[in-house]
């Protein structure tokens, strides 16, 4: 079994970031690992699709906020897109290109999501960066 879930990262400032987390069920029992954690330009640009994997899997917008301790649980297919995007967008400074990207991971099926997180998960940076140059340029 695979779960996700959404952490809040609160930062200086007032400003806050968000991490993502994948709950597996292992050889020495279940276990919980870090896929990306991500604030700044890359999590303000992908904040509109954060904001509807939390609507799609039961919550409220409003529910994210800088103060939130517990984490959300997202649905499998929205945890996967959000770390798909969060990966993608994390090392790149151009907004422009990281809203291509955002648009672009926006419109691809569950299943593309899914091949590419595997990528990305797998190969760590080499299939993110496969994935940026194939949909971003």
């Amino acid at each position: 079994m695979r779960e996700f879930t959404l952490h809040v990262l609160p930062l200086p400032g007032g400003h806050y970031g968000v991490e993502v987390r994948q709950r597996l069920n292992g050889a020495q029992g279940p276990h919980e690992d870090t896929v990306v954690r991500a604030w700044g330009p890359p999590f303000q640009v992908a904040v509109g699709q954060i904001l509807e994997a939390l609507r799609r899997s039961g919550y409220r917008a409003a529910d994210l906020h800088r103060v939130r301790k517990a984490p959300f649980v997202l649905r499998d297919e929205w945890g996967v897109r959000v770390a798909l995007l969060l990966m993608a967008l994390k090392p790149l400074r151009k907004t422009s290109r990281m809203e291509r990207l955002a648009q672009a991971i926006a419109e691809m099926s569950d299943e593309e999501c899914y091949y590419w997180f595997s990528k990305c998960v797998r190969g760590r940076s080499h299939g993110a960066r496969a994935l940026r140059v194939l949909v971003a340029g």
